[in-house]
């Protein structure tokens, strides 16, 4: 493909970037500030983004050092005014890895604050350790959480608890995360990456296509309801994975039912001839 992003050949910096077969597994690596979200990192996140929007495969984030991201670099936020705002550094590439082909997955350790929780907010899943402690306290510092959690939170957790995250700066540790469902796993550090892996090979045991078409549906706007179902559907419809899949749950229901009927007439066959 012409341009194409070949991540092997790209030098990251601010990220350590593992490409798979069917998957990318990306570790936010500036463990001497807690791996806070730098002008540089957003850049590598794009190549990444690049790369994953012309060949799909499913994303994993996680960070180093046993932290996810502390926040947003404020040496370089201090620094930011009204156009670096415009411009939208973190929530353009935040609204780039959400619209991403296939799903993407956030493995959470320690801190998750800030521009990190934004970045969490992005993907389509959310697991965590004990030690995840997950919230916005930009009001403290005199902004707002722009860059997707003054729209996503509520929608991920209600509008009372984003509420207190956003208005009154609370941080959520793992239970509560866990309870208000803005991380849907509990793992140990040690065993955190093989769950994001093990949660990649469930999506990847899916048709890619269908995945990718219904990541799509799903977030869509309501107004497109349900004529892109229908339309999503058709396309479905065509594949020849569908006819494939279908067609093997077919023969294994078929064998298993030729099976039970085998034993039940050796079973029958058994009583009458002792």
């Amino acid at each position: 493909m012409p341009g194409a992003v070949d991540l092997a050949s790209e030098k990251f910096h601010a990220l350590l970037v593992e490409e798979r077969g069917d998957r990318v597994v990306v570790l936010l690596n500036r463990p001497e500030v807690r791996n806070a979200i730098d002008q540089q990192m957003v850049d590598e996140l794009h190549i990444v983004c690049a790369a994953l929007e012309q060949n799909p495969k499913v994303l994993i984030i996680a960070g180093v050092d046993g932290v996810f991201a502390s926040g947003a670099d404020i040496a370089q936020l201090r620094e930011r005014r009204r156009d670096d705002a415009l411009q939208g550094i973190n929530s353009t590439i935040f609204v780039r890895i959400a619209k991403l082909p296939m799903p993407v997955i956030a493995a959470l350790d320690g801190y998750c604050l800030g521009g990190g929780a934004e970045l969490a907010y992005a993907a389509d899943f959310r697991i965590g350790t004990p030690n995840v402690r997950i919230g916005n306290p930009e009001t403290g510092l005199g902004i707002l959480a722009a860059a997707g959690a003054s729209w996503r939170l509520k929608e991920l957790v209600g509008e009372p608890v984003a509420k207190q995250i956003l208005l009154a700066g609370r941080v959520l540790g793992a239970e509560e995360a866990l309870a208000v469902n803005l991380i849907s796993e509990i793992h140990s550090p040690a065993q955190l990456l093989d769950a994001a892996q093990d949660l990649a090979d469930r999506i990847g045991r899916q048709d890619p296509l269908a995945v990718r078409i219904t990541k799509s549906v799903f977030h869509a706007p309501a107004e497109a309801h349900p004529l892109i179902d229908q339309l999503a559907q058709g396309i479905l419809f065509e594949s020849e994975a569908k006819f494939d899949r279908m067609q093997r749950f077919l023969d294994k229901k078929a064998s298993k039912a030729n099976n039970s009927a085998g034993v039940k007439a050796g079973a029958e066959t058994g009583e009458k001839n002792p």
